[in-house]
């Protein structure tokens, strides 16, 4: 009877511990790993359109001040020695 009965409480500790000590810490654990993933996926789409914008708004700029040269006039080099 007394054997029975350990028995019974030694297995509902183990689970006990087993769920509150492993279980549920991973789960947590996994859930705030996810959540960073997520943010830091979208500060690097939000980092990527900037950096698009910019390099588009630049490229616009260069098209508009670049001078335009006569074709067969002179054209430059750097002398190699």
């Amino acid at each position: 009877m007394y054997f029975r009965f350990l028995l019974i409480a030694l297995l509902v500790y183990l689970l006990y511990r087993f769920i509150f000590h492993f279980l549920i810490p991973v789960y947590k654990t996994t859930r705030q790993v996810k959540s960073q993933f997520k943010d830091m996926q979208s500060r690097m789409q939000e980092h990527m359109n900037q950096q698009q914008q910019h390099a588009n708004q630049s490229t616009n700029v260069d098209k508009k001040e670049t001078p335009q040269t006569k074709s067969g006039d002179y054209i430059d080099f750097e002398e190699v020695k």
